[in-house]
């Protein structure tokens, strides 16, 4: 018995509450025998009482978000967690130093850190798992983005419905209204609004303007929102004593929508001194208003939207027939906006607010009473920033083809040409579109995200995955966010598969008209062929490549591309089957793997482009190239390619004066910009590291003053370093870079006594190579010790087994040894120790040492953030003419990688591909067989068109008589 004292009303309470859930015990689910009564807290409804369980006690765990750096919200907070222990359940947490709430806190609140979740019937988290992480017949709740058929993540639906995975997602639990009961809308709007306040403090800079709003960070860089709000206050504070640039006028913002998220970013917006004011005086107070206040008002569907017919909005038409209707927006709206806030849904059936031509339109200049001075200019156009909240690519904002991230939160948009740029400066828009903006403030939107969702928790977590959805009594809300659950999906989802079906039709269809580019390989030269070939709306490009994370980088980013995760080299009948569906097939791969590709393309009969060496292998299937009448191009990057185009246009050009060619020496190197070559060996890596290792251990021939030069294969190269002073301040030394003598015949100068080409490097990089010769690590012969099947070893380990000692060694005696085998050189030792040869990391997976080497090197020597690379090549042709004196011709090309675009490599790499792509596709090169761009109808085009994207170079001559 209860030893309290009891009124007899709380008895005759009591009593009646019990009969009352007793009455209604039939409403409950499945498996559950309870007795609930119900108390109100926060003003929301929770369970407690007495429960028992027909068959076991449910357990709930808060899986780790692991698939964005930033994600440190979750679906929970401690509070929560307390709550569902003190009801009785057990709560697993996955430990995670990323999330904001510390795991004490949910030890405190009685929960259980713990790796293992696979106790639990219900594993609950806020973005979607990796597919490797799921587990089969569990009941999972997050955020899936699935019910659009999201091309992106269908490979996870797929994997949810083989597993046999019931799915609840959060986005459709909604109440009979349609309105969604579990959501983070809020603190999207209340972020999104901080992050633009700091882009539009940028971008007025960038356009002359010292604003308030520079004073403003983004919204993570606050400890909560209150610290953000009240920075907010204080640049309202400074616009209300007046100083806002006068030459820049009023500015409007544009709320869309009457939501959460709206509500949430007009929160912030209302911490300035602003005036709210109907959309239809939005274009007084652009053009008049009071520059001490800004302005804002808040847009309906009403306000914008028209049926086509006749002019007028019907809610409830509109709601069945969106597509009758057409919005205003563009120009009732947009020309008198400064800043638009777009917190609105979007479906495929409603009208856009803005498309690509309404922008080119909007970007004309503002006509102000105020007249602007070169120091004090006025705006260039009213629309100077949008904030994407909805963050739905291609949807409202038709241009808005890929979100931002809190890394990157911003890049212009240039309609007229139709391209994008990560900066605040130049012409365009400034867009925002983060698609994860409550993770910038995670313990307010964990907590708000919480509350929403707790009241469902507990009949989602005592559901069996695994039973019947049919025997699970859930209420609406619950019941109609379950996508998918025992292998299928649910009724009301099974349109997903129909919007697959249909996309895959549309997409045969769109197919039949376009040109198909299958580009295999996604690292770094892949971006710039992307970014050039998009450009061409009828082409649709399809990307293979076994890094899984760059394919959903690129995904985001183009809209044209299809991404296909898979291994080209182990996959072959995959690889035929994608071959076949494309007229072209672009190669980033090692040169190594074009053969095999060759053949595949050989036997479709579709054309291939590489940028790589046309090797003897490659030669053999001469015959078979031109049996099958297809292109195929090689040498089409920058060494071997521009290389080759820039002795052509020179040699062809001295042939028609009749002058021959007595020399010929061409240098390339990729290098780190000399401000960041500051390791032993001076280099950072821009493309394939194993690529950069084994050349340096290749033959070389080349012709010097009429005698043949030979230098043999495994390291005797690194002997024959000279020092090149043609550009003194860079220090350079260069080395002979394989057969050079083989480009004779191609070239058409058999005449010259001095015939070669060579690599570039900072002086130092040789010597350092040879150190890693002497060691054994630059070997490309199969070693099995290292295989992924085997027990790791440590750098330590591998190096004594290479100068022959025992292992496990003291320090100073594998330093000796090394010391020795090194043959006394300090330089080279200190190399070795800088990269933690001798030390206790372990040894990267691989087939070959040299296979290691350069995974360890890759992960050591990389371009760091706000670093940059460099293309030195400098072509010398020495030329007679008819009339006997001597002309030596010099050719400098230089490049800089950008520090946020690509690098030098891979532009120089990457342009010179893709514009022979696009001329075997649109028949600019028409020739069957091999192809190297040594004919000037190939190099002509392809050096006048990658001049248009930036890469330059010079040609000074030198008269002797």
């Amino acid at each position: 018995m209860l030893k309290e004292t009891r009124t007899f009303a709380q008895t005759i309470s009591e009593a009646y509450m019990y009969v009352y859930y007793f009455t209604t015990l039939s409403l409950l689910p499945s498996g559950l025998t309870m007795l609930r009564a119900f108390s109100h807290t926060n003003g929301r409804c929770v369970f407690h009482h007495a429960k028992r369980w027909r068959h076991r006690k449910s357990v709930l765990a808060i899986r780790r978000e692991d698939v964005n750096a930033w994600e440190r919200r979750a679906p929970l907070a401690p509070k929560h967690v307390k709550e569902l222990t003190q009801m009785g359940y057990k709560v697993l947490v996955q430990p995670s130093n990323r999330r904001a709430f510390r795991e004490k806190d949910y030890v405190k609140a009685g929960g259980i850190i713990q790796e293992d979740i696979s106790e639990a019937s219900l594993i609950i988290g806020v973005k979607r798992p990796p597919e490797d992480k799921l587990i089969p017949k569990k009941s999972y709740a997050f955020f899936s983005h699935t019910i659009k058929a999201q091309e992106a993540n269908m490979p996870l639906l797929d994997e949810i419905l083989r597993q046999e995975i019931r799915l609840f997602d959060y986005e459709k639990m909604v109440d009979q209204k349609g309105m969604r009961v579990v959501a983070f809308g809020k603190w999207a709007g209340v972020a999104g609004m901080i992050n633009i306040l700091h882009g539009l403090g940028l971008r007025l800079l960038a356009l002359g303007h010292h604003t308030p709003f520079v004073h403003i960070g983004m919204a993570h860089n606050y400890r909560n929102s209150s610290q953000a709000v009240q920075a907010v206050r204080d640049a309202g504070y400074e616009i209300a004593l007046g100083l806002m640039p006068q030459s820049i006028g009023p500015l409007t913002f544009v709320f869309t929508g009457t939501g959460n998220v709206s509500k949430g970013a007009q929160e912030v917006f209302s911490a300035l001194p602003c005036e709210f004011v109907e959309p239809h005086e939005l274009k007084e107070v652009s053009e008049s208003g009071d520059l001490r206040r800004v302005y804002g008002t808040v847009l309906s569907r009403h306000h914008h939207l028209v049926r086509k017919r006749d002019g007028l909005y019907d809610p409830v038409d509109y709601d069945k027939h969106p597509e009758l209707y057409t919005s205003r927006f563009n120009t009732d709206i947009a020309p008198y906006t400064t800043c638009l806030i777009n917190g609105i849904y979007w479906e495929q059936q409603t009208p856009r607010l803005l498309s690509r031509q309404d922008v080119q339109r909007l970007l004309v200049p503002v006509r102000s009473s105020v007249g602007g001075t070169e120091g004090c200019p006025q705006l260039p156009h009213k629309l100077i920033a949008i904030c994407d909240i909805s963050a739905d690519t291609g949807g409202s904002i038709e241009f808005m083809k890929e979100c931002t991230t809190i890394d990157s939160p911003f890049y212009m948009y240039d309609a007229d040409q139709h391209i994008t740029h990560d900066s605040v400066e130049g012409s365009g828009i400034l867009m925002c579109s983060i698609d994860n903006l409550p993770a910038q403030l995670p313990i307010e939107a964990t907590e708000y995200f919480g509350d929403m969702l707790f009241p469902y928790i507990e009949e989602m977590l005592l559901s069996e995955g695994s039973e019947p959805l049919e025997s699970q009594r859930f209420s609406p809300v619950v019941r109609d966010a379950v996508i998918a659950s025992n292998g299928s999906l649910t009724a009301k989802y099974e349109y997903i598969q129909k919007l697959r079906e249909s996309r895959e039709q549309d997409k045969s269809l769109k197919m039949g008209n376009k040109k198909r580019v299958l580009l295999l390989g996604s690292g770094y030269v892949s971006g710039p062929v992307l970014e050039y070939l998009t450009r061409d709306s009828d082409i649709d490009i399809t990307v293979a490549s076994v890094m899984k994370e760059q394919l959903e980088q690129l995904m985001k980013k183009y809209s044209n591309v299809t991404a296909v995760h898979m291994d080209v080299i182990k996959q072959e009948e995959k690889l035929s089957s994608l071959v076949k569906k494309h007229n072209l097939v672009i190669s980033l791969l090692p040169y190594s793997a074009h053969p095999l590709i060759a053949k595949k393309c050989i036997a479709n009969k579709v054309n291939l482009v590489t940028a790589s060496y046309l090797t003897p292998a490659m030669k053999e299937l001469q015959e078979s190239v031109e049996a099958a009448g297809i292109t195929v191009v090689s040498e089409m990057g920058l060494d071997p390619g521009l290389d080759h185009m820039l002795a052509m246009e020179c040699i062809d050009k001295a042939k028609e004066v009749g002058a021959t060619v007595v020399s010929y020496t061409s240098f390339c190197g990729g290098l780190p910009a000399p401000e960041h070559s500051d390791n032993p060996l001076r280099y950072k890596f821009s493309w394939s590291p194993q690529g950069v290792l084994l050349n340096t251990v290749q033959s070389a021939t080349y012709l010097k003053n009429g005698e043949i030069v030979n230098i043999p294969a495994g390291g005797a190269l690194l002997d024959s370093v000279t020092p090149m002073d043609f550009f003194p301040g860079l220090n350079l030394e260069g080395f002979p870079n394989r057969d050079s003598t083989k480009y004779a015949e191609p070239y058409g100068i058999q005449t010259a006594h001095t015939l070669l080409r060579g690599t570039l490097r900072y002086k130092g990089y040789s010597k350092t190579m040879g150190g890693f010769v002497k060691l054994g690590l630059i070997n490309p012969d199969p070693y099995p010790l290292l295989s992924s099947a085997t027990p790791p070893l440590t750098w330590k380990e591998l190096m004594c087994k290479l100068v022959g000692i025992k292992s496990p060694a003291e320090h100073h005696i594998l330093k000796e040894a090394v010391f020795s085998k090194l043959e006394k050189d300090k330089s080279q030792l200190e190399a070795v120790e800088w990269l933690g040869l001798l030390g206790a990391e372990p040894v990267p997976a691989a087939d070959s040492i040299v296979g290691a080497l350069a995974k360890h090197m890759e992960m050591k020597l990389p371009f760091g953030a706000g670093e940059r690379d460099m293309i030195v090549m400098r072509n010398e042709i020495g030329l007679r003419h008819p009339s006997g004196h001597l002309e030596d011709k010099f050719i400098d090309l230089v490049v800089y990688g950008d520090n946020k675009g690509y690098s030098a490599m891979a532009k120089t790499v990457g342009y010179p591909t893709a514009i022979a792509a696009k001329m075997v596709l649109d028949g600019e090169i028409t020739a069957k067989g091999m192809v190297i761009p040594l004919t000037k109808n190939v190099y002509g085009p392809i050096l006048e068109r990658v001049r248009a994207e930036g890469i330059m170079y010079t040609t000074r001559s030198v008269i002797k008589q």
